[in-house]
């Protein structure tokens, strides 16, 4: 019985939240709406499900977490594995995350010296099971499990297509099989994620849904219930307000506030949208987490403005304009500073979202 009790409290201590066990997502906000923890978005040894629309910011998110990967040293020697099943990701890998991850980021095979990619569900699952057996730890990012094919799809296709082509009535459904293969397959890979400590990051594409009434998701996804099932979080994204500016005398959009909602939480069981978070991604820098805390302290009002018309950030010990406050920090290195406050905030409000003058049902 004690052994069984140490067992316990020992699986309890790893569960416990750092950057030695956790990876950042990037942004602060998204880190907190995740676990509560400004620094720890995806803990090691999981599975995570991200959804949104088109241009959300979703690719975005997943290379941030390389990129976080490479500033942490726990993730040290980890292998950065880009499955670009789309091959949407044509951004300057360098330039928005520096030169380390251009020169480690790879997909998840090569022939003959040039990149090979999972095109169906099958080789998906083949890859992962290659890399599971190497018993290396990876950071894997599948973009996207929509653009992936089944074999099954293929076979039906051809049968389709030589039925056409014969003068004959093609038969039989088009479905393609990859919900089944996820619920058959994606349960040994969570057990290879926790041996060899990885995460695994499936980006999935929102769809609207048409039979969605009254208080229903207007949006919905393929792939089948099973990658919600097993996925540590899930997180939805969607384009808020773009961002823009005026130049030459017109308005033109530089970026857009991606909206991240995490719908499925294993670490903190809170959802919803109420906890949503407001992310600025802009073309030509990526995601502006020194910003996002900036609108979420304003937004609060944590900061608020003085006779002046400036923001007084106190803790900074430093007044001015949003723009003049994302200058002093850079210019200040006040990063960290600004990282943690947002944390303490955000632990204060939550705090005050406790239901405390109940009696506790068991003690």
């Amino acid at each position: 019985m004690e052994d069984a009790r140490k067992a316990l409290l020992a699986q309890r201590e790893k569960l416990v939240l750092s950057p030695k066990s956790a990876l950042s997502s990037g942004s602060t906000l998204l880190n907190l709406a995740c676990t509560d923890h400004p620094h720890c978005g995806f803990m090691k040894g999981a599975y995570y499900y991200l959804v949104g629309d088109s241009t959300s910011g979703k690719t975005w998110l997943s290379l941030s977490c390389f990129a976080e990967s490479v500033l942490n040293k726990s993730f040290r020697g980890y292998d950065l594995i880009f499955d670009d099943v789309e091959g949407g990701a044509l951004m300057d890998i360098e330039r928005y995350f520096g030169k380390e991850v251009a020169k480690r980021m790879r997909a998840p095979g090569y022939r003959e010296g040039e990149p090979v990619y999972s095109d169906t569900i099958e080789s998906f699952y083949y890859n992962m099971r290659r890399l599971l057996k190497s018993g290396r730890s990876f950071i894997y990012v599948l973009d996207s499990q929509d653009a992936l094919d089944s074999m099954a799809s293929v076979k039906k296709f051809d049968k389709q297509q030589k039925a056409s082509e014969e003068g004959q009535e093609a038969k039989g459904s088009y479905g393609d099989g990859k919900a089944k293969y996820h619920s058959a397959n994606i349960r040994w890979v969570l057990s290879g994620l926790k041996r060899t400590k990885s995460i695994l990051i499936i980006i999935g594409q929102a769809r609207d849904n048409p039979a969605a009434m009254g208080y229903a998701d207007k949006k919905t996804r393929s792939g089948g219930r099973a990658l919600r099932f097993y996925a540590n979080l899930e997180i939805w994204t969607s384009v808020g307000k773009k961002i823009k500016k005026t130049v030459h005398g017109r308005p033109r959009t530089i970026g857009v506030r991606c909206i991240a909602e995490v719908k499925k939480n294993r670490v903190t069981g809170k959802t919803g949208r109420d906890r949503s978070v407001e992310i600025p991604i802009y073309y030509g820098f990526g995601i502006d987490d020194i910003g996002s805390c900036i609108d979420f302290l304003v937004g609060y009002k944590h900061w608020k403005k003085n006779r002046e018309g400036a923001y007084d950030a106190k803790e900074l010990e430093f007044q001015g304009t949003r723009g003049e406050i994302i200058r002093y920090v850079e210019q200040s290195g006040l990063e960290e500073k600004l990282r943690q406050l947002t944390g303490e905030v955000w632990a204060a409000i939550e705090e005050e979202c406790q239901i405390k003058d109940r009696k506790r049902r068991y003690e």
